[in-house]
């Protein structure tokens, strides 16, 4: 494992290890979208990763497709998160931001009445959409999404700034950096794919257009976040939440020809239908290595082995690992090790308790102490 255990650096973010803690929808946050004191000691604990990058945030009131997911638009919110930082980055950690807008993947129902939004107000596979709630029971549940309406200008122009906001108040909290969620079917994917972006304007048309919502987030947002401490996230083959790009190798060809240019300090690239089976790792790189020289992290449900061999060949700077760090805060003192690994439980993972979210098991010394990560 020792290819994992060297420093690097991404942009101006100094790493001291190539682990990165995914980001990880924990849906724990009060309904004001402030987060629970709770994630302190949740993200405290996983602070031996050389980068943590935090559940999806959401920008704006509009943006959540899950109920409970935490915010980054008010001060109140902004000075929850300091908390938090602090805590985690007294463990040593450094951790940045993902900023988030669900688009159409929503729903009236935890959107306080208002439709969702989307660029072209494509409606006609709701069922596909993964929108979650929590009942009064206190299950959480995947609930129906609503129609959503195609955004206007005016529309456009508020989200951009919304992302501008939410990254100014991600620095003021003391997070090191930020990440745009440009994946996984969400706003910026939705504008990406021809499939969900049928506009006539500048916003849409060919892959220049399309891409043109999310140069444009980077621009705001590098206003008030250098951008060598800004990344992005993207799932290009993504089968969640129905992107439904007919060639995405076309779309994402162009758009990692223009990051390779853009300055970030590095694109996180998540090969989301690993979660069911179908990997899609190889063609991804294949897709991005010769256009992006940039730094690169991967997202695919790796194995401890695997990622440590993809570092060695040179494929990839860092890999991010997402349920193996839930269930085992002490991730990389764990893979240093060897092993053994915590299994995942499946109570807890979204909404609740400390169940499931800060009382998983570390390893233990001889005398019984906790082992130092």
């Amino acid at each position: 494992m020792s290819e994992l255990f060297s420093p690097v650096r991404l942009g101006d973010l100094h790493l001291s290890n190539r682990i990165v803690m995914a980001p990880m929808t924990r849906a724990r946050a009060a309904d004001d979208g402030i987060p629970n004191a709770s994630a302190a000691e949740y993200y405290r604990q996983r602070a031996g990763a050389g980068l943590i990058i935090t559940e999806a945030i959401n920008v704006g009131p509009l943006s959540a497709a899950f109920e409970r997911a935490p915010g980054l638009w008010t001060p109140e919110q902004s000075a929850a998160w300091q908390a938090i930082v602090s805590s985690a980055k007294a463990g040593g950690g450094c951790m940045v931001a993902q900023l988030w807008h669900a688009g159409r993947a929503g729903a009236r129902g935890i959107l306080a009445g208002r439709e969702p939004l989307s660029p072209s107000g494509v409606n006609h596979d709701l069922g596909e959409l993964q929108v979650w709630g929590l009942l009064q029971n206190g299950a959480y549940v995947r609930i129906n999404a609503t129609h959503s309406r195609a955004m206007t200008h005016a529309d456009i122009t508020h989200a951009i700034d919304e992302y501008r906001i939410a990254a100014a108040n991600a620095r003021d909290a003391g997070f090191d950096g930020v990440e745009i969620h440009a994946g996984n079917g969400y706003l910026p994917h939705q504008f990406l794919s021809p499939g969900t972006n049928r506009r006539t304007d500048a916003y849409g048309g060919d892959a220049t257009g399309r891409a043109r919502f999310l140069r444009e987030i980077l621009a705001a947002v590098g206003q008030v976040v250098p951008l060598t401490r800004v990344g992005i996230r993207l799932s290009p083959y993504a089968d969640y939440n129905n992107v439904a790009d007919p060639d995405p190798d076309e779309t994402y060809a162009s758009l990692a020809t223009w990051l390779n240019g853009a300055g970030l300090a590095y694109v996180h690239l998540a090969d989301t239908n690993a979660w069911t089976g179908a990997p899609d790792l190889a063609r991804l790189l294949a897709l991005f290595k010769p256009r992006y020289t940039g730094p690169l992290i991967v997202n695919a449900g790796l194995s401890p082995e695997h990622a440590a061999a993809l570092v060695a060949e040179g494929s990839t700077d860092a890999v991010a690992f997402g349920r193996l760090f839930i269930a085992n805060p002490d991730l990389p003192e764990r893979m240093r090790q060897g092993g053994p690994y915590n299994d995942l439980r499946h109570v807890g993972l979204y909404g609740g308790s400390a169940v499931g979210y800060t009382d998983y098991p570390f390893l233990t010394h001889d005398d019984g102490a906790k082992a130092a990560v």
